[in-house]
């Protein structure tokens, strides 16, 4: 069973989240909350499987939020739902760590499916942030694969554990092409988290890309 945090103001939106988990039997309404301070306390008591929060929250922002879960819950899923598009707020999600960041205004039929996806890996992204942080790392030029040097802190393999992530690859898609166990990737993945000082797999990829690396 997956338990789920959902932090909304919006009581329509709220509640059609809150509707979206209990129609799934694998998922478990964990909190269902409208503001951050409701939801530093709910996190203060237990841990949640997956974080669904909205940014513009009454008495605060969502990445405080996502922060602060981040660093208390480290094997919590973070997924942002709001309104906001904009690279500012897509980029300070996933600085905070943030593993998903969904548009409210493309919400897909299939959302119990990103819920799953999250949890096994996968960072869901509403296309039109894709494509906005594509841009952003897009390299000038043919993009080389990922290559450790002596600035890069990586070993090769993972180096090439980085690079699946950063196409999309799951932690068990990953596992099977390279032909290890999933938790052999898991464990490169936390090496890789410690030596980039991220958190989440878009904050790996983000730093990446900063580096030069993707």
């Amino acid at each position: 069973m997956t338990t789920v945090m959902v932090v909304e103001d919006d009581p329509a939106f709220l509640t059609r989240f809150c509707r979206i988990v209990a129609s799934d039997p694998e998922l478990e309404l964990f909190a269902a909350v409208g503001d951050l301070a409701s939801a530093r306390q709910a996190i203060s008591k237990a841990t949640p499987d997956v974080l669904l929060t909205d940014l513009g929250l009454p008495d605060g922002s969502g990445i405080d939020l996502i922060r602060e879960t981040a660093r208390r819950h480290p094997n919590t899923d973070i997924m942002v739902i709001t309104v906001f598009g904009d690279e500012d707020h897509v980029l300070a999600s996933i600085e905070a760590g943030a593993t998903g960041y969904i548009l409210k205004d493309s919400l897909p039929h299939e959302f119990v499916d990103l819920i799953k996806q999250l949890r096994t890996g996968g960072s869901p992204i509403s296309p039109v942030i894709a494509r906005q942080l594509l841009k952003r790392l897009k390299p000038r030029g043919i993009a080389p694969a990922i290559c450790p040097t002596e600035e890069t802190p990586l070993s090769a393999r993972e180096a090439e554990v980085l690079g699946l992530i950063a196409k999309g690859f799951s932690f068990g898609e990953i596992a099977r092409l390279l032909g290890v166990s999933q938790h052999t990737v898991i464990s490169h993945v936390k090496k890789i988290y410690q030596k980039l000082a991220v958190h989440s797999r878009g904050e790996a990829v983000y730093e990446a890309g900063k580096m030069g690396l993707i």
